[in-house]
């Protein structure tokens, strides 16, 4: 059974590892977060509380990315100077992961949002949940996360820029 954990897990691995890269920006937090997020689905999954495992795995993996984003040690490290990701240079072996790519272009826009507009940003627009599961994954109420989404997607529109406190520049 451990081995069949296992094997869901690393079905969902690239795309959790592109979630978690999309909302720090960076290549080795992204795996760290993941690599977090299988220890706890592990432990989940183990004692029988998990029905999906996808939606379970994004649950886990937007809400370690909140909390890595609202941390204290981020925000003593926030470079002051304009933001820029960290490339990764990988092989492609599918044009559909070709298309899923994001761009260096969206990863500036993504900057715009706090973590939780990017989070629902992210979950409703790139990976197509539902505004429910966003809801149950992230805390708001579900009627809340259309004006989240909403309110991301005119930040991006109006090009504003957020600062390392959450509010725009």
């Amino acid at each position: 059974m451990s081995s069949d954990r296992a094997t869901r897990f690393e079905f969902h691995r690239a795309e959790l590892t592109r979630l978690a890269y999309r909302m720090t920006g960076s290549q080795a937090e992204a795996e760290d977060l993941v690599q977090e997020a299988w220890l706890r689905y592990a432990k989940a999954a183990e004692g029988g509380g998990v029905a999906q495992a996808r939606p379970f795995l994004f649950r886990v993996v937007t809400r370690l990315c909140l909390d890595h984003l609202k941390s204290a040690r981020v925000a003593r490290e926030t470079y002051p100077g304009p933001w820029l990701p960290e490339p990764i240079v990988e092989p492609r072996a599918t044009a559909a992961e070709v298309a899923e790519e994001v761009t260096v272009a969206l990863l500036l826009l993504l900057e715009r949002l706090s973590p939780l507009e990017r989070a629902v940003f992210l979950l409703r627009d790139i990976y197509d949940l539902s505004y429910e599961q966003i809801g149950e994954s992230l805390g708001p109420p579900s009627e809340a996360c259309p004006h989240l989404a909403s309110r991301a997607r005119a930040h991006v529109h109006a090009g504003r820029v957020r600062r390392a406190g959450g509010r725009p520049r």
